[in-house]
């Protein structure tokens, strides 16, 4: 070997030590594909940031994790901890994670609910009865529906620790929501907070939390709300004579992982890292509880004075609030509000009532594509159930509403359908917006005597049933009629339309009956062409389908392939009308595609407004309470009926509802009757829609006719309005 060779070989071997030495381990990343593969002898360096002080329980509770996984995988994961915002504020360790530059982190729900709005859960106001119903929704359903979120922003959320329930303090006792009465009280700058002491009368005054103190000293502000641990961790305690024990509102911790390092790590480490945040949960808690005895004491010896809310007062102020999650459930999401209302129902109704409630079951589409006509089904339902609630009940028995989720998929209305079959008491089903599901359902019905209410779902078949016991009741659209109606307003716009609809029992229906209309229309002709739900490219589709000649496009979507085709035509400058049937409203069809929709003529199918009600002092009505109810007024947006999503089936679920009571009444009191046949025997009803003639029968079963239909469109800030009668 030559001397030049005999020193580079040394010289480059320790070269490569030294930079392999230097490379921080937890940049050591692996594709997902090779995640499983990774040498036993290969090291993870993980940062772990979070934002409380070294003394608190949230970063002990971080220390016994980090010695636990390290123990665990025995050291081939190491963790670093930076507590106390070292690494930076709450909303920059979340984009860190977000790009892979931290790996795990503990963050504030009410400042993880910047990124994703579901976390404003934990912030409703006297929402939860008790700490042990925080921990069990929190461990149960709707945790997991939370956590799920957190995927789309690149993070696994894993459990929820805490820094326990915030409580009141102020120059005077909060015992009373009269209280608050011109009371400037400081928060964090939070809209449901805001709206939770405007309730109470106060004056809500966001301030940072760091010169809250200050404020307080200067009385700037009366009062304030925090957790024990920050009020004296923070000295509020020093500055303010009196403490409510009040438990109003829980700050929990999310404790989620950057996605980009588990994609990094073998399965087994994954498991470690998740599983033993899990397990380290309850210890978390206790340690809180078990702090928080020693900071009343501190407090106490402070000579501030000490109040305990009791269960009246609670009650009182929960009355107030509880608007609160009603108008924050769009945001939050209806299934993790209605899994919630679901689970503290079962848990505690009967504790306080004598007589349990009819049942009435809701099995729609709460969180996928269908949420927003979801949620207008729920809400028409609750309205009509406090009307009816208000008035007696059923000859003396309330009405309840359960709500549950099928997120537009078959399996799950099946299994949520048998949930419902299960429950005592049960007055009747109600589906969505989704026919194919609702057609699955159906043979679990039969037989079972109780009918299954459909306030939105269009399609002929589910009223064409010929097996008895006939148990579909409609107050909606039946698509053999829509689809004329479709087809009418398009003739009198185009003599050669393209035709595009989803493969399902829905749209394979309406094409047929289009196509009909057109077939026996002389001088025209109308092309088609069906897609898949999931369908991701239209374009390539759209540019088969619009032949030379063309003069609009009639859709059968719902709101994902809907928008989706929206865009594609906007892209295109496409001139002619887009007529489509009312799928596309059930969810944030206008929302998402603004932009695309004010580009071209479009114009839906519809069934009620109640800018054409406005003479119908039932709709007023209906109108009055659902603005009361579901909408925040301090907004500074004019409140008017367009405020409405998804009118229609608002007010195709309130009459439906209507309706069952009438039946369920009259049934009670005719032992003969079943509550199928009494269905079927109302004469008259006054609804938010119309007044009702014999609505339905033994071989009628929809109440609305093509007389009740008009076409829509969206104005520019999305309310529907009646598109102007052609002339």
């Amino acid at each position: 070997m030559s001397k030049p060779l005999f020193w580079i070989l040394p010289l480059a071997a320790i070269l490569i030590c030294v930079i392999v030495l230097f490379i921080p381990t937890h940049q050591i990343k692996t594709s997902p594909e090779s995640a499983t593969t990774v040498s036993t002898d290969t090291r993870f360096t993980l940062k772990f940031g979070h934002n409380t002080p070294e003394n608190s329980a949230l970063h002990q509770a971080a220390l016994r994790y980090k010695r636990i996984v390290e123990e665990k995988t025995a050291n081939q994961i190491k963790i670093s901890i930076y507590p106390a915002q070292q690494l930076g504020n709450d909303h920059q360790m979340v984009e860190m994670a977000r790009r892979g530059e931290l790996d795990i982190l503990l963050t504030p729900t009410a400042k993880m609910s910047v990124p994703v709005p579901a976390m404003q859960y934990a912030d409703l106001p006297f929402y939860f009865p008790s700490r042990e119903d925080v921990y069990q929704l929190l461990d149960g359903e709707p945790g997991r529906m939370l956590l799920e979120q957190l995927k789309t922003i690149n993070l696994t959320g894993v459990t929820f620790w805490e820094n326990g329930f915030k409580h009141f303090t102020g120059n005077q006792p909060y015992l009373n929501p009269s209280d608050f009465t011109d009371q400037k009280i400081r928060i964090m700058k939070s809209r449901i907070i805001m709206d939770q002491f405007e309730s109470f009368g106060a004056d809500p005054v966001p301030i940072d939390f760091h010169a809250t103190k200050q404020a307080l000293a200067d009385k700037v502000v009366d009062g304030q709300e925090n957790p024990l641990v920050a009020i004296v961790s923070m000295g509020f305690h020093t500055v303010q004579e009196h403490l409510t024990l009040s438990e109003h509102a829980y700050l929990g911790y999310v404790f989620s992982i950057s996605d980009h390092t588990l994609d990094a790590l073998p399965v087994a480490l994954q498991t470690v890292l998740i599983e033993s945040a899990r397990e380290i949960t309850p210890w978390e808690r206790q340690e809180t509880q078990r702090r928080e005895a020693e900071f009343i004491e501190t407090i106490r010896n402070a000579g501030v004075a000490i109040h305990h809310l009791n269960a009246e007062q609670k009650r009182a102020f929960a009355k107030l609030t509880a608007h609160i999650p009603k108008q924050y459930e769009a945001v939050i999401g209806s299934h993790i509000i209605s899994v919630t209302e679901e689970i503290l129902f079962d848990k505690y109704y009967h504790d306080q009532h004598a007589l349990p409630p009819y049942i009435i079951g809701l099995n729609a589409d709460l969180s996928m594509g269908g949420r927003v006509a979801g949620l207008a089904i729920k809400r028409g339902a609750e309205i009509a159930i406090k009307h009816i609630n208000a008035a007696g009940g059923i000859n003396g028995r309330k009405l309840q509403l359960i709500a549950k989720d099928h997120r537009g998929q078959a399996n799950l209305g099946i299994a949520n359908t048998r949930a419902l079959l299960e429950r005592p008491n049960l007055l009747a089903i109600m589906g969505g917006m989704h026919s194919a599901v609702i057609i699955e359902e159906l043979p679990l019905m039969q037989q079972t005597g109780v009918p299954y209410l459909v306030p939105w779902a269009a399609a002929g078949k589910l009223t064409e049933n010929t097996k008895h016991p006939h148990s579909v009741f409609r107050v909606s659209a039946n698509d053999n009629e829509a689809a004329r109606f479709i087809a009418g307003y398009a003739l009198e716009k185009s003599k050669n339309p393209a035709i595009i609809v989803e493969n399902s029992i829905w749209g394979r229906s309406n094409l047929t009956i289009i196509q009909d209309v057109f077939n026996k229309t002389p001088g025209t002709r109308a092309t088609s062409v069906i897609f898949n739900r999931g369908e991701q490219n239209f374009a390539g589709i759209l540019s088969q389908l619009l032949q030379p000649g063309t003069d609009a496009v009639i859709m059968i979507a719902n709101p994902l392939e809907g928008g989706k085709i929206t865009a594609a035509l906007a892209k295109i400058d496409y001139k002619h009308p887009l007529i489509s049937h009312w799928g596309i409203i059930g969810g944030d069809y206008f929302t998402q595609h603004r932009q695309h929709i004010q580009k071209l003529d479009l114009s839906f199918f519809q069934t009620f407004s109640l800018l054409r009600a406005e003479n119908n002092p039932i709709a007023k009505t209906l109108q009055t309470e659902y603005l009361r109810s579901y909408i925040d007024t301090h907004n500074g947006q004019t409140i008017d009926a367009n405020a409405i999503k998804a009118p229609a089936g608002v007010a195709q679920s309130y009459d439906i509802i209507n309706l069952l009571a009438i039946a369920a009444k009259k049934q009670q009191n005719n032992a003969q009757l079943s509550l199928i046949e009494s269905l079927e025997s109302i004469q008259k009803h006054a609804g938010a829609i119309k007044i009702y003639q014999q609505p339905f029968s033994p071989v009628q079963r929809d109440a609305l006719t093509q007389n009740d239909y008009y076409m829509a469109t969206f104005d520019v800030n999305g309310n529907i309005i009646p598109v102007p009668a052609l002339e």
